[in-house]
């Protein structure tokens, strides 16, 4: 291999048991697709000790540790790729996407390419915004790689700046549907905090003591009680990274399936493991801004996926 690289030190959980060793290790690593991750392994990236793991798709025992070479991507533009994308709503400056979980917003370390830029360039014939430079064209906001639903995207530099503005006063209007661990009392309420990156884990966010960090608040109110679980709307009033995961495991109630922020409660290991169930428990539902040139309101929903809608049915009571 040449160039240089980085090295990740894993050691897989008792719930990897049976699972493929890219999904393994996809919970593992979640900063890094599951596609990327497989490449790693075919190409002898991954160790278990002095022996190299070329298969993907061998069973994994649990507790094995591994070492996963990762190269250093040379910074690169976007290319246009034919992905297939759900788009609710477009005009000349902008468009509203449909993300699903899974699919990565830009290309960034660990995933170069088969993000949802690569797809907007094809779909837009590379007319985005460029304020967010040649790995973000037209991308005003994020949500994560396993966050599935709405976002917005500038397809001028005008919208750009609009939406940009609309985000810095918090006018935009974020809903998201999380089913969590346990129910939140009250039934309804509002966290605050400051948040920044955790200290022991770079790749995971903290709550930390103002004024460190940046001020974070989401309102959020119980829907619909669940075996163990509520599915509760969460209404950011700022959009921080990772903010609605980091919040609702603050207050004690994990979103179900968070790898990261969660914690697999005995009620809910066998119905994820049985639906295949290996993402953050959280859909972006509604989102509303005015148009930055036109200026209307507008105003979008989505329904939750198919997969929540299921883990859902089968924690109804």
């Amino acid at each position: 291999m040449t160039g240089a690289a980085t090295v990740e030190s894993v050691t897989l959980g008792a719930e990897a048991r049976g699972l493929r060793l890219d999904r393994a290790l996809a919970l593992a690593l979640p900063t890094l697709s599951r596609e990327r991750l497989k490449a790693l392994v075919s190409s002898g990236q991954v160790a278990a000790g002095e022996r190299l793991l070329r298969d993907p798709a061998m069973k994994v025992k649990g507790g094995e540790a591994l070492r996963i070479t990762v190269p250093v991507p040379v910074a690169a533009e976007a290319v246009a790729q034919d992905i297939s994308l759900t788009i609710i709503f477009e005009d000349e400056h902008l468009l509203v996407v449909d993300k699903p979980a899974g699919l990565v917003v830009h290309p960034a370390a660990g995933n170069l390419d088969g993000t949802l830029v690569n797809a907007l360039l094809h779909h837009c014939a590379g007319r985005l915004s460029g304020i967010g430079g040649v790995a973000r064209p037209g991308i005003v906001h994020r949500i994560d790689k396993d966050t599935s639903g709405l976002l917005v995207v500038a397809k001028t530099d005008p919208a750009h700046v609009g939406l940009s503005a609309q985000f810095a006063r918090h006018s935009i209007v974020r809903r998201y549907l999380a089913v969590v661990a346990g129910t939140p009392v009250p039934p309804a309420g509002r966290i605050e905090t400051h948040l920044a990156r955790s200290a022991a884990n770079r790749q995971k966010v903290a709550v930390v003591a103002a004024p460190a960090g940046k001020h974070a608040v989401t309102h959020y109110r119980n829907l619909t009680p669940l075996k163990v679980a509520t599915l509760v709307e969460c209404r950011l009033e700022t959009g921080r990274t990772h903010q609605v995961r980091v919040h609702m495991a603050h207050i004690g109630h994990p979103l179900v399936g968070d790898p990261a922020y969660g914690r697999r409660l005995g009620q809910h290991a066998a119905i994820l493991s049985e639906l295949g169930f290996a993402r953050q428990a959280l859909h972006a539902e509604t989102l509303g801004f005015e148009h930055p040139v036109h200026k209307q309101k507008l105003s979008f929903e989505s329904p939750l996926p198919a997969d929540i809608q299921e883990l859902v049915s089968r924690l109804t009571l």
